[in-house]
């Protein structure tokens, strides 16, 4: 990832060098995820098409893009637009600003009328783009408006524009509460944080037709392309953390437990104490937090139980605090939770560690950070862990990643591997599609990278279209240990074309590797082929940088090699025996 695209960043240089930048992003990677995204604009777009490029390239999106004529977003959702039906958009974002809303209230206006017809006026676009395209839609909220004819009784008064828009906003959001693929840019966050006043420059708009100040248009754009990212699974999982003058004051292994700066005591002891809070708030969304620290483990314990940290040992999934390089110890913390190193967000103090692990360890981001009070905002405006869905499964992660490391634990005491796997007393539970797991569905095939034969992503309407159509054989797999209940962990889609079944996407969650999983699912996959009389799958698999580990997965599944070309794509049969012998020994799989 480019430095100069992590917050926080500098928007002219952005602006003046976006070509310099997408050639880089371009030539830095190969391994893009290609998502086709319309603009519906209700004025300029054009500068915030070109940024939005720059964060999507930067997270590993390399978007192509339908940009709606000036203002013309309300006649592109609601009428036959055979441009824009071609183009066949992945996700749809409409850019509208208090620029766009149609009138405001007077002192004589039916406020409440006013308020309906213009909600229903965007009520009506989201359900013509759902009607027509049924993929996500990304919608602005409105931000405070550039004047207040009443002063502060602007927000109070149902006349007011600050309060004509607030219940607007407020409109929008129960619709979004209320509805699946539904997201709401907050631009009335980004203004105010921007700083509403420069946002709303005049100028602007009268010169250019944009609704914003043009220098904000990199921070419109960078939060939009956050919550793209989040929606296609793109989103960090955790934390991994450094201790002296990051989580608390000072240096533990010569300052002692005593001397080191955190709780209510001192202004500089207080901030720290605010920045653990507000690491500790991200397991709720199931951020897992880790420590990778130069120093004596006894003396990070010991920080830990400090009587005024708001952290303790039992927060962190690993803690190495040792005397090995930092990159090493980041490398070791990806490997025992089994998630790539790109998954996990460095923070550091120190530049030069910074540095270190970023060069070493290519895709891992290590935001900036200067004196403590900034930590929050720094790491906070960067969106790394931007919510779009919440599964009962992320609630759980932290629990799950620990369950691991017991697991780990217990396979270090056994010799031969299929003792420690019947040891485990799994259980099994393998469905087709349903309603109540379609978010979750979609979820992992686009988080899934090590282990993603055929690396497609779908949408939840993707799924949700899937599950009710004859033509695929779909299959969930849930797993359940003497440790705990791991959840939904694997996905089969099998495509039904005459007698054969093509395998469209088989994924697993890294929480679950080397448990054979894979087998009981192929196990009950050949199961449902044979219900429907096809005797032969085919399966497909398509080389990334991140999906080594299952180029030989057909081979040992039993199926023959087909061809493969110069890029190492290739295609596996497997023909379906009448005395087909179970392949899965150690999971008890649910009838």
């Amino acid at each position: 990832m480019l430095k100069e695209l992590i917050y926080p960043f500098d928007p002219n240089y952005i602006l003046e060098n976006k070509r310099k930048l997408k050639k880089q992003l371009l030539e830095d990677s190969n391994s893009f995820v290609e998502k086709k995204i319309a603009i519906l604009g209700g004025s300029t777009t054009s500068a915030i098409r070109q940024m939005m490029e720059l964060f999507l390239l930067n997270n590993g999106i390399k978007p192509s893009f339908y940009e709606s004529e000036y203002n013309k977003f309300y006649e592109d959702a609601m009428f036959d637009n055979e441009e824009l039906k071609n183009f066949a958009p992945d996700i749809i974002y409409i850019c509208t600003t208090n620029r766009n809303i149609t009138k405001y209230p007077d002192l004589n206006s039916d406020v409440d009328a006013l308020l309906n017809n213009e909600y229903e006026k965007y009520n009506g676009i989201w359900k013509s783009l759902k009607e027509k395209y049924n993929c996500p839609v990304i919608q602005n909220n409105f931000e405070l408006p550039y004047y207040r004819l009443m002063g502060n009784k602007d927000a109070s008064d149902i006349h007011g524009k600050v309060n004509f828009i607030s219940r607007l906003n407020m409109l929008f959001y129960e619709y979004a509460q209320n509805n699946e693929n539904f997201y709401i840019c907050d631009i009335n966050y980004i203004s105010a944080d921007y700083g509403l006043k420069k946002w709303s420059d005049p100028f602007y708009f009268h010169m250019y037709k944009y609704a914003m100040n043009v220098n904000a248009i990199p921070y419109l754009s960078f939060n939009v392309a956050n919550i793209i990212k989040s929606i296609f699974g793109k989103n960090k999982k955790g934390f991994v953390l450094d201790l002296d003058n990051t989580l608390w004051g000072g240096v533990i292994g010569d300052d002692g437990v005593e001397g080191i700066k955190v709780g209510p005591e001192e202004p500089e002891g207080q901030v720290y104490s605010e920045f653990q809070r507000y690491l500790k708030e991200h397991k709720q969304l199931g951020v897992i937090l880790n420590i990778d620290s130069k120093n004596e483990y006894e003396n990070a314990i010991a920080g830990l139980k400090h009587p005024d940290s708001e952290l303790s040992e039992d927060d962190f999934v690993e803690i190495k605090a040792n005397w090995e390089p930092k990159d090493r110890n980041f490398e070791q913390i990806a490997k025992d939770i089994n998630l790539l190193p790109e998954s996990l967000v460095f923070v550091d103090d120190n530049p030069a560690e910074r540095h270190i692990v970023t060069e070493q360890l290519k895709g891992v981001v290590a935001p900036e950070l200067d004196s403590v009070e900034h930590y929050i905002e720094y790491i906070d405006r960067n969106g790394f862990f931007e919510v779009t869905t919440l599964s009962n499964d992320d609630l759980k992660r932290n629990e799950m990643y620990k369950q691991n490391a017991e697991r780990a634990k217990a396979e270090a005491s056994f010799s031969n591997y299929k003792d420690y796997l019947l040891s485990l007393k799994m259980k099994g539970i393998i469905k087709p599609f349903e309603p109540l797991y379609i978010e979750r569905i979609s979820q992992l095939s686009n988080k899934s990278n090590q282990y993603n034969l055929t690396t497609r992503r779908y949408t939840v309407s993707d799924i949700e279209k899937i599950a009710e159509d004859d033509n695929y054989i779909t299959l969930y797999g849930k797993l359940i240990d003497r440790f705990g209940d791991n959840g939904l962990v694997s996905v089969v889609i099998g495509h039904i074309i005459e007698d054969k079944c093509h395998i469209d996407l088989w994924i697993m969650s890294c929480r679950v590797l080397k448990r054979d999983l894979e087998y009981a699912m192929m196990d009950e996959l050949v199961k449902k082929c044979k219900e429907r009389n096809i005797r032969e799958i085919r399966g497909y698999y398509y080389p990334t940088a991140k999906n080594a580990m299952v180029k030989d997965f057909y081979s040992l599944q039993g199926f023959s090699k087909i061809s493969e070309d110069e890029k190492g794509n290739s295609e596996w049969s497997y023909v379906i025996e009448d005395d087909y012998k179970l392949k899965n020994e150690v999971i008890e799989v649910e009838d």
